[in-house]
C-alpha cells in the first residue's frame, strides 16, 4: 500500500519525508485491535465475574431471609449480662475459644459469640447466635472473614473470587479485574471519538440510535450502554485488584512503603500488665491465671463511657499482658471503625486508634473495598452494584453479537488489520509500550496474557504472509 510520504517523494525527491503525525486517527487501528482480542479472549471471564457479582450484590439480603432465626430474637424490656450470654454460648461449643463477641446492635437482633474451633478451614470461626432476652443460644453456624459472612454469603463470596476451585479459582478473578480496566477505557475512547468523525452530539452518545439496524444498531446500544457504565466498571476493576493474589500482593507492598498500609492498635501492655490466662475464661468473666479478669461487662461499660456505639466487637485478650480490644465495626456510611484498648485487670482505657487517623490511602482503600462489597451504602450500593453488574452482562454480550455478525462463513471472526503500530510516532509507541511494561510488572497476570495474545498475532501475521 502506497502511503502519503511515498507520494510526497514521488511529487517532489527534494522534499524529505514529513514525520508521522501523532494523532487518534493513527492511534485508533491499534486501540480497536487490542479491545477487539481482548473483548474476544477476555469476555468470558468478564461474563463469569459479572454474573456471579450480580448474585453477591442480592447476597446479604439472601443471608437475612435464610439464618433469619439465628440472626433475630424476640424483642424483651430487660436482657441477661453479657457475660451470661458468653457462657452459654462457650456451653453450646465447649471445645471452642472465645476469639470476639458481637453484642446485639440493636433490639430484635442476636449476640453473635466468635469461638475457634478446632479443624476449621482458615478464616473461618463458629458463630454462635444468643438471645440477649433470655441468654438461649438461637443456633450455630460458620463464619468466615472479618465481615462474618455465613455460610450462604460466603458460599457465593467463594464462587466468585475462586469459582470454589480454591487458590488456582483466584487467577480467573485476577485476570478479569487486570483487563476490565483496559477495555473499558478503549471502549471508552474508540466510543467517544465516534461523535468527532460522525458529528453526533453528546446525547446521541448516551443513547442509542433506534434508527440504526443491522450491526450499525447494535453497536449504538454497546457504546451507549458502555457509557453509561464505565465509571462503575474501573471502580470494580480497581477495587477488585486490591485483594487479589498476585496484583495484590505488589498493591499491598507499594501501600507498605509509602507508609498508607492500614494501621493496627497496639494490645501489648508491657510489663505492668497482670496475667490474665485463657481468653475464653477472661470473656465471661470468671478467674484466670492468677490475676482475675474484670469480665466483659465491665470492658463493655468502659467502652460505652467512651462513646463508641455499635455495632461494636469486643475481642479479649489473646495471650497474657495483651489488652481487650472494643471496635467499632460499622462499614456503612458514616463508617465508625474507631477502636480502644482497656486493660483486662483494671479495666482501664490504655490506648486508641481512631479511624480519623488512618492515611487517606488506607481510608480510601477501606471505602473502596467497602463499596465493592456493598456494605458502604447498604441497600442502594447492593442497587447500583446490581446494575453495573447487569450492564457489564449487557455489554459482553453485544459485544459478542457484533462479533458473530462481522464473522466469516467459516473460522474466527475477522479481526481489525495488523500492523496499525507502524503507523504511531516512535515518541508515541516507545512511552506506550513502557506503559505497557511497567502495567504488565505490577499487574502479572495482565502483562502474561498481552504477551501471549502478541506471540500468537505475531505468528498469525507469519502464517498469513507464507500463505500469501
Amino acid at each position: 500500500m502506497t502511503s502519503t510520504a511515498d507520494i510526497q517523494r514521488a511529487v517532489d525527491p527534494a522534499r524529505p519525508p514529513q514525520p508521522r503525525r501523532v494523532t487518534w486517527a493513527v492511534l485508533r487501528p491499534l486501540v480497536l485491535r487490542l479491545h477487539f482480542y481482548a473483548g474476544i479472549l477476555i469476555a468470558p471471564f468478564l461474563l463469569v465475574a459479572a454474573t456471579t457479582g450480580l448474585l453477591y450484590a442480592a447476597s446479604f439480603q439472601i443471608e437475612n431471609v435464610v439464618y433469619r432465626h439465628e440472626l433475630t430474637a424476640p424483642v424483651t424490656q430487660t436482657t441477661v449480662p453479657l457475660s451470661e450470654q458468653v457462657t452459654a454460648a462457650r456451653q453450646a461449643l465447649p471445645e471452642g475459644k472465645v476469639t470476639a463477641v458481637r453484642p446485639a446492635a440493636e433490639p430484635g437482633l442476636t449476640t453473635r459469640v466468635l469461638l475457634d474451633v478446632p479443624n476449621l478451614p482458615e478464616s473461618t470461626q463458629m458463630a454462635v447466635f444468643v438471645d440477649p432476652g433470655t441468654g438461649q443460644v438461637r443456633g450455630t453456624l460458620e463464619s468466615y472473614g472479618g465481615s462474618g459472612a455465613l455460610p450462604v454469603r460466603a458460599w457465593i463470596s467463594d464462587l466468585h473470587r475462586r469459582l470454589h476451585l480454591g487458590e488456582p479459582g483466584r487467577i480467573y478473578s485476577e485476570l478479569a479485574a487486570s483487563w476490565l480496566w483496559v477495555v473499558a477505557l478503549g471502549g471508552l475512547a474508540l466510543w467517544l471519538s465516534r461523535r468527532r468523525r460522525n458529528g453526533r452530539r453528546l446525547r446521541g452518545l448516551l443513547t442509542p440510535d433506534r434508527a440504526a439496524t443491522g450491526l450499525r444498531r447494535t453497536l449504538s446500544w454497546h457504546g451507549s450502554v458502555g457509557l453509561w457504565a464505565v465509571l462503575g466498571v474501573l471502580f470494580l476493576s480497581a477495587t477488585g485488584l486490591t485483594w487479589s493474589k498476585y496484583a495484590g500482593e505488589n498493591i499491598g507492598e507499594l501501600r507498605t512503603r509509602f507508609g498508607w498500609a492500614t494501621p493496627s492498635i497496639n494490645t501489648d501492655l508491657g510489663e505492668h500488665a497482670g496475667h490474665t490466662g485463657h481468653a475464653g475464661h477472661a470473656a465471661s468473666g470468671g478467674q484466670a491465671g492468677d490475676t482475675a479478669d474484670v469480665g466483659i461487662d465491665k470492658i463493655a461499660q468502659a467502652a460505652a463511657s467512651w462513646r463508641l456505639s455499635g455495632p461494636l466487637e469486643i475481642v479479649p485478650p489473646a495471650e497474657p499482658g495483651a489488652a481487650y480490644v472494643v471496635k467499632e465495626i460499622r462499614k456503612t456510611a458514616p463508617t465508625r471503625l474507631d477502636q480502644l484498648a482497656f486493660d483486662p485487670v483494671t479495666g482501664q482505657f490504655v490506648g486508641e486508634l481512631r479511624f480519623a487517623d488512618y492515611p487517606l490511602a488506607a481510608k480510601l482503600t477501606e471505602w473502596g473495598i467497602d463499596a465493592h462489597m456493598g456494605l458502604l451504602f447498604g441497600l442502594a450500593n447492593q442497587i447500583v452494584l446490581a446494575a453495573i453488574a447487569i450492564g457489564l452482562i449487557t455489554l459482553i454480550v453485544l459485544g459478542y453479537r457484533m462479533w458473530w455478525r462481522r464473522r466469516p462463513t467459516r473460522g474466527f471472526g475477522r479481526p481489525y488489520p495488523r500492523g496499525g503500530w507502524r503507523a504511531v510516532h516512535w515518541g508515541v509507541l516507545a512511552p506506550l509500550a513502557l506503559l505497557a511494561l511497567v502495567v504488565g510488572y505490577f499487574l502479572p497476570l495482565m502483562g502474561i496474557s498481552l504477551a501471549a495474545f502478541l506471540v500468537i498475532d505475531t505468528l498469525l501475521g507469519l502464517r498469513s504472509r507464507v500463505a500469501g
